[in-house]
């Protein structure tokens, strides 16, 4: 008896586990892990004071060079038109962090490898995240080699 029951706990287990491990890196729950990250106070010598630092966690560097899918919305930066490099967000335009007070970590430079027409409404799009905790004249992230994935409905 005990050697039957044993192995049912186990696969019960896992079969109670497998959608939510499955699910953790989602196109609609990425940004959660994106924003698992702090900051710390670094003296700029170019600007003369300091500046927070992004510091990544462990689950933000093994997404770094990988290909993601990831659920947001087009915040244009020249119009609104297909555009091959726009930002990102995971909110929309009047809740973006440019606009709506989020935080750095809820948008994204994207360089699509095609124009992607622009919608109001989410989208999903999928590429390679690149991490930026260097040049504070660009987002903490980028997606690039970016193609649509899903057009808003």
């Amino acid at each position: 008896m005990k050697n039957t029951i044993a192995p049912l706990i186990a696969t019960l287990l896992i079969t109670a586990l497998a959608p939510s491990l499955a699910s953790a890196q989602t196109a609609d729950n990425i940004w959660k892990t994106l924003a698992k990250i702090t900051y710390k106070k670094q003296y700029d010598e170019m600007l003369g004071f300091k500046i927070d630092v992004p510091v990544f966690s462990d689950d933000v560097k093994k997404l770094a060079g990988k290909e993601i899918k990831i659920k947001g919305y087009i915040i244009p930066v020249e119009g609104y038109k297909s555009h091959k490099e726009f930002i990102f967000s995971a909110f929309p335009y009047s809740m973006c962090f440019f606009c709506g007070g989020a935080g750095p970590e809820t948008v994204m430079e994207v360089y699509a490898k095609e124009a992607i027409k622009f919608s109001a409404d989410p989208i999903i799009i999928k590429g390679k995240l690149e991490l930026n905790d260097s040049d504070i004249n660009r987002l903490i992230y980028a997606i690039k080699d970016v193609e649509l994935v899903k057009e808003s409905q």
